[in-house]
């Protein structure tokens, strides 16, 4: 009866593992035509992506126009709007077809924004804040070289 729970266990466990690394590690990706990791994502899914991208874009132009005029209050509020609480919105739905790389990137640059804000509020340098928005485009660039968004 033991050798019979213990190999019931061992079934579940190994489902369990595949389930949770493609859940949290693979997501739905294939590889593209020009070797980038295609994310598989619904219409809806892609779209709430690309918005949540052109919100991060829109960020990085107020961020630089501020620094430019020395409105390091303005450029926190603007990093702000990309920072962490940004996340939220995303459904569980697509957090799980997202692979892991994807997540770790978003989930640095979110913090990245956050960090921004808060040194632009505290410290009130320029040059160090534009040394962080430097920082924080090498995510995007890293992201965008490695993935794209398909419409499964």
């Amino acid at each position: 009866m033991c050798k019979v729970c213990w190999s019931i266990a061992a079934v579940l466990l190994i489902i369990s593992s595949g389930m949770a690394y493609k859940f949290i590690i693979q997501g739905e990706v294939v590889i593209a035509d020009d070797s980038r990791a295609a994310i598989q994502l619904s219409r809806a899914e892609r779209d709430l992506v690309l918005s949540e991208m052109r919100i991060f874009l829109q960020s990085v132009q107020q961020i630089t126009k501020n620094i430019s005029e020395d409105k390091l209050d303005l450029v926190a509020n603007a990093a702000r709007k990309s920072g962490r609480n940004a996340q939220a919105e995303v459904p569980g739905s697509l957090i799980g077809k997202l692979p892991l790389e994807f997540k770790k990137l978003g989930s640095a640059t979110h913090a990245k924004f956050d960090e921004l804000a808060l040194d632009a509020e505290q410290l009130g340098d320029p040059d160090h804040t534009l040394m962080q928005l430097g920082s924080l485009l090498e995510n995007c660039v890293s992201c965008h070289a490695a993935f794209k968004f398909e419409i499964e």
